[in-house]
């Protein structure tokens, strides 16, 4: 993957589906994506990874099992550690970046028609 000099603002106007992450960028072993969200997808875990949230617009609320929900606004980021069942919540739409190992599937291993592979994620 070449390497250029990446608009997030950009980036996210060529996303046209909520919760189809697009990969803009690698850092060694992290793909970097946006994305844009609306409403919830699904509660999931990634077992083996960690995954950095960071809102560029919008309000986004991360529901984590046992502990309380973040509530993350522009500018801020959260990371969701590995093994923690975590739920996205967007009530209004929200852009994102995403920093996550390239290993880690979208939604864990719990599959739902949203669901994309990193191919998917990789050729939009």
């Amino acid at each position: 993957m070449q390497q250029d000099v990446v608009g997030i603002a950009a980036a996210l106007e060529g996303v046209v589906e909520h919760w189809s992450p697009k990969v803009v960028g690698r850092v060694n072993d992290q793909y970097v994506k946006v994305a844009k969200l609306l409403g919830q997808l699904v509660w999931h875990a990634h077992d083996d990874e960690d995954e950095l949230f960071l809102v560029v617009s919008g309000r986004l609320r991360i529901e984590l099992e046992g502990r309380d929900e973040v509530r993350l606004g522009p500018g801020e980021f959260f990371v969701v550690p590995r093994g923690v069942r975590h739920n996205p919540i967007a009530d209004e739409e929200v852009h994102i970046v995403l920093v996550e190992t390239v290993t880690t599937a979208h939604t864990g291993s719990v599959v739902v028609e949203g669901t994309k592979t990193i191919e998917e994620q990789l050729s939009q």
